[in-house]
Order: structure tokens, then C-alpha cells, then sequence
């Protein structure tokens, strides 16, 4: 048996340096870089719209349901009514809650969220969470003046974010 080995080559050379062409090269770096930049802004912009589109959305049930439950508490003070206690505790607390959701809600966007649209939720939370604190000081003979200040101050709150939020 035999066994043999055939190499073939080509026998010719191209001189010269390999350059790029400096004018296709250019060219090429710039639409790449525009390219990139575009994806790149399309990426934010994308992430802006979810992020508004997620606390816009859930803003309104949110926050509703402290509303409620602080008008239940108003309705029960004012009543002089026996579950009156219970009524004050659970209205602060979901206060507290809707507070914490909303701020989760911002805290996830991160810098998604427009800055003036985050403060507003911000302001909000602290709104809600400052009515939560007035909320459990009240008893029958402590003044009013306080915790309608700080009603007022969250409906104020809660009307700038649903005012800056995008109309479904």
C-alpha cells in the first residue's frame, strides 16, 4: 500500500500594504456609531414609556384605596362611632401602604422615570405618609387643623400625579 501526499499552492504574491480604504472606513465608524446611538435612545425611550405606563397605571387604585379607608375613619370620627379606633389605625395604615407601593413603584423605575413626574410621586409619599402620622394622633378633643392640612396637602399631591400622568 502507498501512501503519498500532494501540497498544492499558488504561486503568487500580492505586494503591498493592506490599508483600509479611509474614506469607506469613516463612513462605516460614523453609521455604526449612529446606529448604536439610535438603539441606544430607542432602549430609554422604551424603558421611559414602561415605566410611566407602570406607576400612571396603578397610581389611581393605589392610592384609592387610602382614600377610602381615610373616609371611612372621617365618617366614623365624625359619627363619634364605637369602631372609631380601628377605623383610624386601618386608614393610616393603608396610607402607609399606598406610600410604599408608590414608592416601590418609582424606586424600580429607577432613571427611567422623568424627573418631574418622580417628584410628584415623591411628593405624594410624602404627603401620604405625613396624613398617615396626623391620622394616629387624632382623638376626639385633638384639633383638626393639622389633619386637614395634611388632606389637603395629599389630595393636592394625588391631583398633580394624575394631572402629569398620560390620559388613558
Amino acid at each position: 500500500m502507498a501512501v503519498g501526499l500532494v501540497v498544492a499552492g499558488c504561486g503568487n504574491r500580492v505586494h503591498g500594504t493592506p490599508n483600509p480604504n479611509t474614506a469607506d472606513l469613516a463612513a462605516y465608524k460614523t453609521e455604526a456609531a449612529a446606529s448604536s446611538a439610535a438603539a441606544t435612545s430607542s432602549k430609554r425611550a422604551a424603558a421611559q414609556t414602561k415605566a410611566i405606563g407602570d406607576n400612571c397605571a396603578q397610581f389611581p387604585t393605589t392610592t384609592g384605596v387610602g382614600v377610602s379607608k381615610y373616609n371611612e375613619f372621617i365618617d366614623a370620627h365624625d359619627a363619634n362611632a364605637g369602631d372609631y379606633a380601628a377605623k383610624r389605625e386601618l386608614a393610616a395604615s393603608t396610607l402607609d401602604d399606598a406610600a410604599n407601593k408608590v414608592e416601590t413603584g418609582i424606586s424600580t423605575a429607577k432613571d427611567a422615570m422623568p424627573d418631574d413626574l418622580a417628584a410628584k410621586f415623591t411628593d405624594y409619599v410624602t404627603a401620604a405618609r405625613a396624613l398617615s402620622a396626623e391620622t394616629r394622633k387624632m382623638t376626639y378633643t385633638a384639633p383638626v387643623g393639622p389633619l386637614n392640612d395634611a388632606s389637603r396637602r395629599v389630595n393636592d399631591a394625588r391631583n398633580a400625579v394624575r394631572d402629569a400622568c398620560p390620559k388613558r
